[in-house]
């Protein structure tokens, strides 16, 4: 039996506040990985990240503050 896994297995957070997404994905034969992939999205201050995982969710409600919202948007070329 095929099964198809996707995990959120890095979270990170750089300086100016921006949240780095990887996602895994596994492809699983009778329980043995048989492939594998990963994919990574930024969630920037200020971004809609209510579709993301549980633990991304947390991560940008503690990070993104008004602050960090506004300074990010101020260094935004054109801002």
């Amino acid at each position: 039996m095929l099964e198809k896994i996707q995990t959120v297995d890095k979270i990170e957070v750089v300086e100016n506040g921006c949240v780095q997404v990887r996602v895994k994905t596994a492809v699983l034969e009778d329980g043995v990985q048989i492939s594998g992939s990963f994919h990574r999205h930024v969630v920037a201050p200020g971004d809609d990240y209510s579709k993301e995982d549980a633990r991304v969710k947390a991560v940008c409600k503690a990070t993104h503050t008004p602050a960090v919202i506004a300074a990010y948007k101020a260094a935004q070329p054109g801002a």
